[in-house]
């Protein structure tokens, strides 16, 4: 910060607000602070009395706030977001398409310990949808020396971007339902209708469902013959528990699948069986994704839908913040719920 004659202020940058007082009329800023000095100031600030300014100098070495918050923004910034404008020097980062949200929080503790830049963000590993706020950035003093913005774009130019968003990609989904109650006609299939929209709503097309009952042999080969039509995603609904006669695990093994995890420290979705069959992910959906409006599914689909190779590590590590508290009015995806990971 530096005394200069006003004249001499053009394209520098006011440390501080400059009160224009008009007699019987108003009293107020006539000049923010952080406002860069133009030409047709000169003629105004002298009419409020202002002589010398208190200003950065930007030929110093230092960058406007607007400035920096742009560069370390654009380098911070990974596919699928969009960007607005400083305001009051923040810049905020939006979803520009559906799709799972990646933050590296390491380099993002990082960035924020260098001093004097401020990045906040939502948790990572979630669904969003097209145009929900993820992050701000912005810079701290109305000024920053460049060499700070250059060791922040040295920092986040290591590696994959500190925020991106990957977009779904929709799939040919089959869906089985199992139970002997619905297969046998005695009760309306709820399940099934349930996923279905689901899916939907990612962008997928459902092939189908079919009907088995608590057989397993039956399960297995309504598995294959979507496999066989082409089916990249395959779930069955139901016979999950431990009861004797829910066979969906064995059927799921019995398919030829090969098992990834059985069980989840997810509540709710326990229950939760996750396999594979080449490369067609093959789920056991627990009882509770009918009736839970967030569950295990939506943890973990959207996941699977990006192309992620999601493992047994990355299921247990869902128990941190896998605890749905049941709210009487539910928010989620504006929750606790599944964040921890």
């Amino acid at each position: 910060m530096k005394v200069i004659n006003v004249e001499d202020a053009i394209g520098t940058v006011l440390c501080h607000d400059i009160t224009r007082i008009i007699p019987g009329e108003s009293k107020g800023p006539g000049f923010r602070r952080g406002h860069v000095v133009r030409p047709e100031d000169v003629s105004e600030l002298r009419k409020i009395g202002k002589e010398h300014l208190y200003v950065f100098d930007l030929d110093d070495g230092y960058l406007h706030e607007d400035d920096a918050a742009r560069r370390i923004a654009k380098a911070a910034a990974g596919p699928g977001l969009e960007m607005d404008e400083p305001e009051e020097g923040k810049i905020t980062f939006t979803a520009a398409m559906d799709g799972m949200v990646d933050i590296d929080a390491e380099r993002l503790l990082e960035l924020n310990a260098l001093g004097d830049i401020l990045f906040a963000t939502i948790h990572g590993n979630q669904l969003v949808r097209r145009k929900r706020k993820l992050a701000g950035v912005r810079v701290l003093p109305l000024a920053v020396p460049e060499s700070l913005v250059v060791s922040a774009e040295q920092l986040l130019a290591k590696g994959k971007p500190l925020v991106r968003v990957r977009p779904l990609k929709p799939a040919r989904v089959g869906i089985v339902v199992t139970g002997s109650e619905v297969y046998n006609g005695l009760i309306e299939d709820k399940f099934g209708p349930v996923v279905q929209g689901k899916f939907e709503s990612y962008g997928c097309t459902v092939l189908g469902k079919h009907l088995v009952s608590d057989d397993q042999t039956m399960t297995a080969k309504a598995i294959r013959r979507f496999l066989n039509r082409g089916a990249e995603f395959i779930v069955v609904t139901g016979g999950m528990s431990v009861d004797p006669d829910d066979r969906t695990p064995a059927a799921i093994r019995s398919s030829g699948a090969e098992v990834v995890t059985y069980g989840a420290p997810i509540f709710p979705g326990a229950m939760f069986m996750m396999a594979r069959i080449g490369d067609v992910p093959v789920l056991g959906l627990p009882g509770c994704v009918m009736y839970y409006r967030a569950s295990i599914f939506d943890l973990v689909v959207p996941r699977l839908l990006c192309g992620e190779d999601v493992t047994r590590e990355d299921i247990l590590a869902l128990g941190h913040g896998g605890f749905c508290e049941g709210c009487t009015s539910c928010r989620y995806p504006v929750c606790g719920f599944g964040k921890g990971a």
